[in-house]
């Protein structure tokens, strides 16, 4: 809808640095990584997108490598102590290319007065991964504990981290945003995090490429703590992408199947996968239908396609990928109702009455006990135990040490209380309460009544509706942000190329201890919802929940 997003920014800042070099020279070159730019590489290209780019091998930075003399190499590495010694041990005592293209992921360097030939040494804005195209990570999993661990040593160093990478991402995006943060007396991470970015952000644009200050644009970040709704990563969501990372045990967005003969097959679940991508936030009941629709066009047009078309038809390379997509995906699809017929689905109905507070007819639920009795009475696993016990105590706002302990008994976990416990770390489990905006449940599934609470908080926003008291200004935009990215001819700044490639403004939303897949989903469903307002939504995450709560599995909460 007229601009890009954060994959797609950081993908045009390494094309107008690396491969912008690259295209000056005809010559072919060798591009060296270190762990951390071999991910960030491999999370926005392919070796293909290299390889057209003149780039004929791409080497470890750490690995013994043999020279090369008579060719240039391109060097894209942190500025770690570690990855610039590497870099001169190329060079001294005797070099190991003709030349070096040198980049940095940011610009914190020292050189050490090394001479050698460097043709270029610039600085890339992009320590971020990305989930997809609007969610990106960090790459921090050791932050959940370092922010909320009430032994944690690093907390201070760990929100510097983040607030630098906060800052990074606006510098990809060209936003200087308006911060804002959701108050919480029991917390004041979000807090000092807002401080920290809005500081940090001030200093980077202190000046522009004009050598004028340069001044806040239209766009808005948002920053929240994970205890601000404990509910969503606790649910089992029955959405297709979030239900299949909850339920089956995909690695590294990696999902391996049996195919139907007994073959090990595996598939990567990514932006890639054009079915992944139509059908990851669809509720799983769409799936089933999407792919039961498929299956009779298919059986009618078997019935009546020639014998020989349909043969040269499978050998078309289209037509094999998207024959494997759809065996790829139904295959994950008959997985996933494997395990709703066996146990979710009796779940589901007394997750929901506790989340919401009230049954499928709208009937409030007046004893939650009683909702969650046959829920322990019941033979389900220890985890889903756990996660029904949690769901009664955020309904109730918190319970007794004696209802609490022998909820705990009941369950069998006197040995590991902190599975429940640990939630007050995060400001939640004792006192905890979360304000709902009433939904309609007349176009939602039976077993899907729950709305995430930021889905509310991204409405609210982009009808400019959020409470000030709740979420205070840490700093504004240049007039009141509503969204559509309007402002008054006094207060409108210099359009910059980004601003020319789009209209509106940029929600940005930061959760200091994870997001959820269900969460992701809202992102894309609000950009949907106000497109014709140009406003689009991302997430940031740091790390899933299952790093305090370990080894409770709340893999809904994205695994990085």
């Amino acid at each position: 809808v007229g601009f890009p997003d954060i994959m797609l920014c950081v993908v045009a800042g390494i094309q107008d640095t690396i491969i912008a070099d690259c295209r000056k020279s005809e010559v072919w070159k060798i591009l060296i990584l270190d762990p951390f730019t071999t991910k960030l590489l491999s999370s926005c290209c392919k070796m293909s997108d290299l390889m057209a780019e003149k780039i004929t091998i791409v080497e470890d930075l750490y690995k013994s490598r043999e020279p090369v003399l008579e060719m240039k190499a391109i060097y894209f590495m942190t500025p770690s102590a570690e990855s610039v010694q590497a870099f001169i041990n190329d060079f001294k005592p005797k070099p190991k290319y003709k030349a070096a293209y040198v980049y940095f992921t940011d610009c914190k360097l020292l050189m050490n007065g090394t001479v050698f030939e460097v043709f270029t040494s610039k600085q890339i804005f992009s320590p971020l991964f990305f989930f997809s195209v609007k969610v990106f990570t960090c790459d921090n999993p050791g932050a959940f504990k370092s922010i909320y661990s009430p032994n944690s040593q690093d907390k201070k160093k760990t929100l510097e981290t983040l607030a630098d990478q906060l800052v990074t991402l606006c510098a990809t995006l060209d936003e200087y945003p308006g911060v804002r943060y959701k108050k919480d007396n029991n917390m004041e991470n979000a807090k000092i995090l807002a401080e920290l970015v809005d500081n940090k952000l001030a200093r980077y644009f202190e000046l522009d490429d004009s050598g004028k200050k340069k001044g806040k644009t239209q766009a808005q970040l948002l920053i929240v703590e994970r205890g601000f709704d404990p509910v969503s990563p606790i649910l089992h969501e029955l959405t297709y992408q979030a239900m299949a990372y909850d339920l089956i045990d995909i690695q590294n967005d990696t999902y391996k199947y049996k195919s139907k003969d007994g073959a090990e097959k595996q598939a990567v679940l990514n932006e890639d996968d054009m079915l992944w991508v139509r059908l990851r936030h669809k509720h799983i009941a769409e799936v089933s239908k999407h792919f039961l629709k498929h299956f009779i066009l298919l059986h009618i047009s078997l019935q009546i396609t020639i014998n020989n078309l349909a043969q040269m038809m499978k050998k078309m390379p289209a037509f094999r990928k998207q024959l494997t997509e759809k065996t790829v995906h139904l295959q994950l699809a008959e997985d996933c109702m494997k395990h709703f017929s066996n146990n979710v689905e009796k779940l589901c109905k007394a997750e929901q009455d506790l989340a919401v507070g009230s049954d499928v007819e709208g009937v409030k639920v007046k004893d939650p006990m009683r909702t969650l009795l046959p829920v322990l009475l019941h033979p389900y696993s220890t985890h889903d135990k756990i996660r029904a016990v949690l769901l009664y105590i955020f309904s109730v706002n918190g319970t007794t040490d004696e209802n609490l302990n022998k909820l705990i008994q009941h369950v069998k976990i006197e040995a590991d209380r902190e599975f429940i416990l640990n939630w007050k770390e995060l400001g939640v489990p004792i006192i905890t309460s979360v304000k709902k905006k009433h939904r309609s449940q007349e176009d939602t599934y039976n077993l899907s009544r729950w709305t995430p609470v930021i889905k509310d908080v991204m409405e609210e926003a982009v009808e400019n509706k959020l409470d000030v008291k709740e979420w205070p200004h840490q700093s504004e935009s240049p007039a009141a942000w509503n969204g559509s990215g309007a402002v008054s001819a006094r207060q409108k700044h210099k359009p910059s190329s980004q601003d020319e490639r789009r209209t509106g403004s940029r929600l940005i939303i930061f959760v200091i201890g994870g997001v959820t897949y269900s969460e992701m989903r809202c992102a894309y469903e609000v950009t949907q919802a106000v497109k014709h307002e140009s406003v689009h939504c991302w997430f940031s995450f740091v790390v899933i929940l299952r790093h305090l709560l370990d080894p409770v599995k709340t893999e809904r909460t994205v695994n990085v």
